[in-house]
């Protein structure tokens, strides 16, 4: 072989072992890519702190304090101490985006309190009739009567638009609920949401952000019977009543696969919940709160552009494991602000009335674990029925709400039991799954309940 020839050789092929050189076609595609990707607004919310007005990752890291997560792709996320508020790293936090069946925590947050468990209603026609094409379903069938419990079950686990809504008309009707829940986000601050839909169903306009999703998950983790229906891993749901025999049930799992697991994710070690969601507008979506050695830590991923599997959970797991690790190494980079009616100035360390340590609608959170615990379910749901030790500390009605913000009963916890990776089916989390059509919640649920579709555009369960 020629002398120039062979040098030539040595060359490219050293260089392209060294990943130095991309063929003109390759490099073309990825400025391409690249070019195609949403960029945040040059002008965002700086509610809670000016560094969380800023586009990109905002993060103080002080001494000994580990390196952010590699590859987090995910359009926004935060992570925060659930207690204190303090921020601790963001990126895009106040970025507008599409929450997916995430917003069904605003709804519980705005409902839950309203209708008392044992409350029996028939579902008419009507109620079912607004759920929108491509919807995930609980499975609930008109003329057939469940319990408040028994829907807010189906909320929680399964993500069910069909439970949404006939919930949103035993609340007064959905334009009701909708400026209830409006209303609501209003008083927490969460003021990059815009509410259109109540179970987070595509829709122009509605958008929140991973700041506002984590002051919902904040205030609803403040709620006895919130906590324990989004711990729940899974419990029995009335099936069809068929003439001259017994109401059977059938078996729902919660579509949060950091609680039950699945192929290729594990449960996290002190997951309490809360709520997942997909759409083909909003991508990926998922809000978790986690406790490790008395802390308490909440995370928040939106629409994440890596294509592996279950990408939304590992990263919120990966950006749980530094923030546990990360706590009092890091300077903040903002705050969680309270609700109004506690805000006396949270920059400036004012004081305000503590929220009520253990708010809900008495009874719920009974009925959510009786059910829980006689179905075998994860050990997290039967975790957060233990409220001893509550980490309130109240002085006259009085407490520092820029110190701390109590999440009751998430101390102390066993792990999680996982009901079994390998009793689903491997899901595809990434951008392939996605079907066109802007749908929230994706497959109608059979009897018995396959793994249900957590917000549309994927086969079972992708959310």
């Amino acid at each position: 072989m020629p002398v120039l020839k062979k040098i030539a050789l040595t060359i490219t092929s050293a260089a392209l072992l060294s990943g130095f050189i991309l063929s003109p076609a390759v490099a073309a595609d990825k400025d391409k890519s690249d070019d195609k990707q949403p960029k945040p607004p040059s002008t965002m919310s700086s509610l809670g702190g000016e560094q969380l007005g800023k586009a990109g990752t905002q993060v103080n890291l002080g001494a000994g304090a580990p390196v952010l997560p590699k590859k987090l792709s995910g359009r926004s996320w935060i992570v925060a101490d659930a207690e204190s508020g303090d921020v601790l790293a963001a990126h895009n936090a106040h970025w507008r985006l599409p929450p997916a069946s995430t917003l069904k925590m605003l709804f519980a947050d705005t409902v839950l309190p309203a209708l008392q468990p044992t409350q029996t209603h028939t579902v008419s026609e009507s109620e079912l009739a607004g759920v929108g094409e491509g919807s995930s379903l609980v499975g609930i069938k008109e003329d057939h009567t469940y319990t408040v419990h028994d829907l807010w079950l189906g909320v929680f686990l399964r993500s069910g638009n069909d439970a949404v809504h006939v919930l949103s008309e035993m609340y007064g009707g959905l334009p009701q609920t909708v400026a209830a829940m409006q209303k609501h986000a209003e008083e927490l601050q969460a003021l990059d949401t815009v509410v259109v839909s109540p179970d987070g169903y595509d829709a122009p306009r509605q958008v929140s952000s991973a700041y506002d999703l984590t002051l919902i998950a904040r205030s609803g983790m403040q709620k006895k019977d919130f906590r324990e229906y989004a711990a729940t891993a899974s419990a029995d749901f009335p099936g069809e009543k068929k003439k001259g025999k017994k109401r059977e049930s059938f078996e729902i799992q919660n579509t949060n696969r950091l609680i039950t697991g699945d192929i290729g994710v594990d449960p996290y070690q002190g997951i309490a919940g809360v709520k997942n969601g997909y759409t083909t507008h909003a991508g990926n979506t998922f809000t978790g709160v986690a406790e490790r050695n008395g802390k308490v830590l909440l995370v928040t991923v939106m629409n994440p552009s890596a294509e592996e599997s279950h990408a939304v959970y590992k990263e919120a797991a990966h950006l749980l494991d530094w923030g546990f690790s990360a706590s009092g190494k890091v300077t903040p980079v903002g705050q969680l602000v309270p609700p109004k009616s506690l805000d006396t100035g949270i920059s400036t360390g004012g004081k305000g009335a503590a929220p009520a340590a253990d708010q809900g609608t008495g009874g719920q959170a009974k009925a959510a674990h009786a059910s829980a615990a006689s179905k075998g379910s994860s050990g997290v749901g039967v975790a957060l029925a233990i409220i001893g030790g509550l980490l309130v500390v109240v002085a006259a009605g009085v407490f520092l709400v820029n110190r701390r913000w109590p999440v009751p009963g998430l101390g102390s916890r066993p792990a999680p039991e996982a009901d079994g990776p390998e009793a689903e089916a491997p899901e595809a989390d990434g951008p392939e799954a996605k079907d066109s059509g802007a749908t929230a919640d994706a497959v109608p649920a059979a009897e018995p309940a396959a793994p249900a579709a957590e917000d549309a555009g994927k086969p079972a369960d992708k959310s």
